[in-house]
């Protein structure tokens, strides 16, 4: 039996795509279970509502835009950015009925990405100086798609015990493998917390660190999680030079979800961007096959489900801010 989204989920702002996707043609993705799809008015503003037109049931992503409507692809019935059916080609003269509408939903664009929510948002969109500064550049990657929950997937990215045995030689070093202690300050629904850990050297085949002259490097890394889904994660090594990781998972549905990432650092600006999103690819997919296997394919939020141990603080916090907030 497929289990509910909470309510709550409704009512948060979501990632459905990278900005740049969304071109001079309807764009249709799931979120929450809900068909949408999104498009562009001559204005270039995004606009969202239910992928649906309501004469026939057919996807209207798979239509085109006209005269800044949106057309269904099979009886050309044309749609306003309100959802209201506004022309009905095979009856012209009809007063169009009222029921001749599909729902539409809150659009924005930030980072490079378009957001959707299905009800009024509750929560604002995290800042990020670094990313309107031109001495940082951003890189997209991904996205990327795994057969999880949203919730697993944005957990796997705030933990630490794993990454010098999924990613040894990129991310973590065996050698070294204990996790320092991490204390974890909620703020509304944003968690706070920060740890220097070992990390490995700078590889060769991927030079994305500021660590090129140590042997046996650690990074300070410092996070917010801003509830349910996203991340802004910096990075520093003791110098002028910064990273900064934007990471925010659309919940597709309960088994399906797509990971957005956007990096931004303030050196090796000259590199071409196909280093930081080959690198990217490489990790994510070391993880989606563990992700993949866990089960259940959501994080059980009730913490007596799981074993969890002090270097756990970060997942512990989360499925407890998670249950707070009614998004669980």
């Amino acid at each position: 039996m497929k289990q509910a989204f909470p309510p709550k989920l409704r009512s948060c702002w979501h990632p459905v795509a990278y900005s740049d996707q969304l071109t001079n043609a309807p764009y249709g993705t799931f979120l929450l279970d809900q068909a949408v799809v999104i498009w562009r008015d001559s204005n270039q503003q995004a606009h969202a509502m239910r992928d649906l037109c309501i004469h026939r049931g057919t996807a209207l992503s798979l239509g085109w835009i006209k005269n800044d409507c949106i057309v269904c692809p099979y009886h050309a019935w044309e749609y306003n950015n309100k959802g209201a059916c506004v022309h009905i080609p095979q009856a012209p003269d009809i007063e169009i009925p009222k029921k001749a509408n599909t729902p539409i939903y809150h659009c924005k664009e930030k980072f490079g990405l378009v957001w959707v929510a299905l009800e009024k948002p509750l929560y604002s969109l995290p800042e990020i100086p670094e990313f309107e500064n031109d001495g940082w550049k951003l890189v997209q990657t991904g996205p990327f798609d795994w057969d999880s929950d949203a919730s697993r997937q944005t957990e796997n990215f705030t933990d630490f015990g794993h990454f010098p045995w999924v990613h040894p030689g990129l991310l973590g070093d065996p050698e070294r493998p204990e996790v320092p202690p991490c204390t974890v300050q909620r703020k509304g629904a944003v968690l706070h917390y920060s740890i220097v850990r070992p990390e490995a050297p700078n590889p060769d085949d991927f030079p994305v660190f500021a660590n090129e002259e140590v042997v046996r490097p650690e990074r300070k890394s410092v996070y917010q999680l801003h509830l349910p889904y996203t991340i802004v994660l910096r990075l520093g090594w003791g110098g002028e030079e910064g990273m900064v990781y934007f990471f925010v998972s659309q919940p597709i549905s309960n088994t399906k979800c797509r990971g957005y990432c956007i990096i931004g650092r303030n050196y090796n600006t000259d590199e071409p961007d196909t280093i930081l999103q080959n690198f990217e690819q490489v990790i994510f997919d070391q993880d989606k096959r563990i992700v993949e296997s866990q089960r259940p394919q959501q994080v059980p939020f009730d913490l007596n489900e799981e074993l969890h141990l002090n270097f756990d603080a970060v997942a512990i916090s989360y499925r407890r801010a998670m249950k707070k907030e009614q998004l669980t």
